[in-house]
């Protein structure tokens, strides 16, 4: 944590956290595009530059929301995972993106992934979170419900969505 914070109130210590352009974004593609490793990371739709993908890596790394280890089956890979703290922010992530499909002219593709967790509220984000945690650190805390994933399930409302229209995969996670 810095210490030439502005304030200790929890607002702005959020803000220097997740208060610049890239930062949720990263976690973004972490949590619902399943990114994990540098490259993945860089490839995103926004285009973020190398240099900066690296700061904010090791700024999450820092405040331990990801953890970073060496790829078991590659020497010169990394493998970036979710660490608890990263997996509660799943319902502001949620939020955020409920409030984007809302107000703003977002694709209907993404619309329909963000539909997915708005219809299935608090307790389909719990089945997320878990999920993660499974993914991610190994553990749950409840066992598996039957049926697709979350992950699968937003997913498929993507695809719906792009099988309509008839056209392929686009770059937003």
């Amino acid at each position: 944590m810095r210490k030439d914070v502005r304030s200790t109130c929890p607002v702005n210590l959020s803000l220097e956290v997740f208060g610049d352009r890239w930062t949720l974004l990263v976690l973004r593609d972490v949590v619902f595009g399943g990114a994990r490793h540098f490259r993945e990371l860089l490839g995103g739709p926004e285009r973020i530059s190398s240099n900066i993908l690296t700061d904010r890596l090791a700024a999450l790394v820092e405040h331990g929301l990801l953890t970073r280890a060496g790829d078991p089956s590659h020497k010169q890979k990394v493998v970036y995972s979710l660490t608890e703290r990263a997996i509660q922010l799943v319902p502001v992530l949620v939020q955020i993106s409920a409030w984007g499909a809302r107000h703003l002219p977002v694709a209907e593709q993404y619309a329909a992934r963000t539909g997915v967790l708005v219809a299935g509220g608090p307790p389909l984000w719990e089945v997320f979170m878990d999920e993660l945690r499974e993914d991610h650190l190994g553990t749950r805390l409840a066992p598996a419900p039957a049926g697709p994933t979350v992950r699968e399930r937003m997913e498929a409302a993507y695809q719906a969505v792009l099988d309509r229209a008839g056209r392929g995969p686009g770059p937003c996670r």
